[in-house]
């Protein structure tokens, strides 16, 4: 039985592999039949490159491909291997945009509070969520820190 698998090829820490038809009881790095690609996972871009023609020929032959190779296929098949992950916003931009959210906040609360008057209770409520808040971006900064 024929197997398409990954044969180590490079430095030690600096890995390469080819796309090999080998059998299936051989070992990894032994004699193969045919290569059919190759991919580099350390380089910056990482580089997977496949042959889908002979992939599939071989399929067809009855070549039996490891999972990682049959997941790496489906990349490849995909049109674009390794989409761009969304980069998430750091905490300091992340403080930036609350602080800018209380400030609007503070400021709406400051323009409805001269319109009109508001009785005590409210004036309370509005101090103790200010103070509340002060807590919070207290405790954020010195987690931060």
């Amino acid at each position: 039985m024929l197997k398409i698998k990954l044969a180590r090829f490079g430095k030690r820490g600096q890995p390469h592999y080819r796309f090999v038809i080998t059998k299936d009881r051989s070992k990894r790095d032994s004699n193969y039949i045919e290569s059919i690609g190759h991919y580099a996972p350390t380089q910056n871009p990482k580089v997977l490159v496949l042959d889908l023609e002979k992939y599939d020929e071989w399929l067809k032959k009855g070549a039996q491909p490891t999972d990682t190779v049959a997941g790496l296929a489906k990349r490849v098949a995909s049109g674009n291997p390794f989409p761009e992950k969304p980069k998430k916003p750091s905490r300091k931009a992340l403080a930036k945009a609350a602080n800018k959210a209380e400030e609007k906040v503070a400021e709406t609360e400051t323009t409805t509070d001269k319109g009109s008057e508001g009785s005590e209770e409210q004036t309370k409520q509005a101090e103790t969520k200010n103070e509340q808040k002060e807590i919070k971006e207290e405790t954020t900064e010195e987690k931060v820190e």
